[in-house]
């Protein structure tokens, strides 16, 4: 299938490394022009390499999106290297928090605004023009715990079930320009980080640290799902691809589960 991306321009945030690299290197693979952003300059090098290794056009822009300046930056350097932005992929967030009582109301507002306001900066910044030229695709990328949220890092899981509210609203405001807005959800991610905590846990039990018992162990011990596989970085790009493409043109204002089932709820 054409997914109709070949010459679009992508920007995807936190894409230095991990799920963003993957969905990154993904776009880039369905002919996009794939422009990966870092927090500091040069840390989206090796990325920006394999893409061009692989023959396709990338770019590195950096800046730190937790500020407006910073934001300011990366959309700068984006439309200096590409000339426009076609399609944002609000992939960086993390993952931090604590338990209920040990975190100060301080922390409530640091996380909310590295999974949430981080992404409001770059749509303030780059909407505006999808809508006046009529096409655009606007994802950001939330968690299984946003439908399912653990006890522990309230905060985390409180910042990125509100994605899928900021879509509906953002969708609404869109209606009729041609720019869609969905939330996509993974669960558990093989990324290079995750492989190496498990890898790490598997020896502590003695373990092998082979492919198939280090998959094993992240479903029994962390999210086990009806798949009975964990995803990869390129998996989740993969689903990334066809929520931004010409063929997902009727996707809008959804909350998009990619989870293997685990989430297991209705709606």
């Amino acid at each position: 299938m054409d997914l109709g991306l070949s010459g679009r321009v992508a920007l995807v945030s936190g894409a230095y490394r991990g799920t963003g690299a993957g969905i990154a290197r993904v776009l880039a693979a369905e002919g996009a022009v794939v422009l990966v952003h870092g927090f500091e300059a040069g840390q989206a090098d090796e990325v920006v390499a394999t893409i061009r290794d692989a023959g396709g056009v990338a770019h590195g822009v950096h800046g730190d999106l937790r500020t407006d300046t910073g934001a300011d930056r990366v959309v700068e350097q984006s439309l200096e290297a590409a000339g426009r932005v076609d399609v944002l992929v609000n992939n960086y967030g993390v993952a931090e928090g604590g338990d209920w009582w040990d975190q100060s109301s301080a922390s409530w507002f640091d996380v909310y605004d590295k999974n949430v306001v981080t992404a409001v900066r770059l749509v303030h910044r780059l909407v505006p023009s999808m809508r006046r030229q009529h096409w655009g695709r606007v994802v950001f990328l939330a968690t299984v715990g946003a439908t399912r949220p653990g006890a522990r890092n309230p905060q985390y899981y409180a910042a990125k079930a509100a994605l899928p509210g900021l879509t509906v609203s953002l969708a609404k405001e869109l209606a009729g320009s041609g720019v869609t807005v969905n939330t996509v959800s993974p669960g558990i991610i093989a990324t290079a980080e995750v492989l190496a905590m498990f890898e790490a846990r598997a020896r502590s039990q003695g373990l092998p640290t082979d492919p198939a018992t280090v998959q094993q162990l992240m479903l029994d011990t962390a999210m086990a799902n009806p798949s009975g596989r964990v995803a990869t970085p390129e998996d989740i790009g993969r689903f990334v691809a066809f929520v931004v493409s010409e063929a997902g043109w009727h996707l809008n204002g959804a909350h998009l589960r990619i989870d293997g089932g685990a989430a297991d709820a209705v709606t």
